[in-house]
């Protein structure tokens, strides 16, 4: 009797690891899920801003072919990318509390207009609603020196909080984000 139970346990076991074994996962997205932080230095718990988003990549297009110039822009790929301030901050020149907003972008030949708002969870830009606004910023448009086929976000230390800065091809364009203010 004992040896039926054990053969049968051991039938149930490679059955259900079959099952396991055959699940099926995707491949890797085509514009890979990224994030950045502010301060970076993963010792230091207490962050300040967190941005996840999508990075699509140039393959021989322009960014203005992937981001129109002034239309309404997702900030990445995908989902559109959403930024958690741990504490209040300024962006741009305006106060916000802390929270987590989703970012869009208007992008422009000399600047760009960035954008925070209250709505979560949306996919692209498609069901943006300016009403849920919390706040715009100018940021002027700047060149860097390499060019970056996947776009990227990153944040620079500046006295009083960082720049987060957004950077594709040779685009660069910084938004004073001030902690505390």
């Amino acid at each position: 009797m004992k040896n039926v139970f054990t053969i049968a346990l051991i039938a149930m076991t490679m059955v259900f690891s079959m099952e396991a074994n055959a699940q099926d996962f995707s491949g890797l997205d085509k514009s890979p899920m990224d994030g950045a932080s502010f301060p970076s230095d993963y010792k230091i718990a207490d962050k300040a801003v967190k941005i996840i988003y999508s990075r699509p990549q140039l393959k021989g297009r322009s960014v203005s072919d992937l981001a129109k110039t002034g239309e309404v822009w997702r900030t990445g790929a995908n989902e559109a990318a959403e930024i958690t301030f741990y504490k209040d901050v300024t962006f741009g020149n305006t106060a916000v509390k802390a929270g987590t907003y989703s970012l869009f972008t208007i992008p422009g030949k000399t600047e760009w207009t960035v954008i925070l708002n209250s709505n979560l969870n949306q996919w692209g830009a498609y069901s943006y609603d300016k009403d849920a606004d919390v706040a715009r910023a100018k940021a002027a448009v700047s060149s860097g020196k390499k060019a970056l086929e996947a776009f990227s976000i990153a944040f620079k230390e500046v006295e009083g909080g960082a720049h987060m800065v957004m950077g594709w091809d040779t685009i660069r364009v910084a938004v004073p984000v001030m902690i505390g203010m």
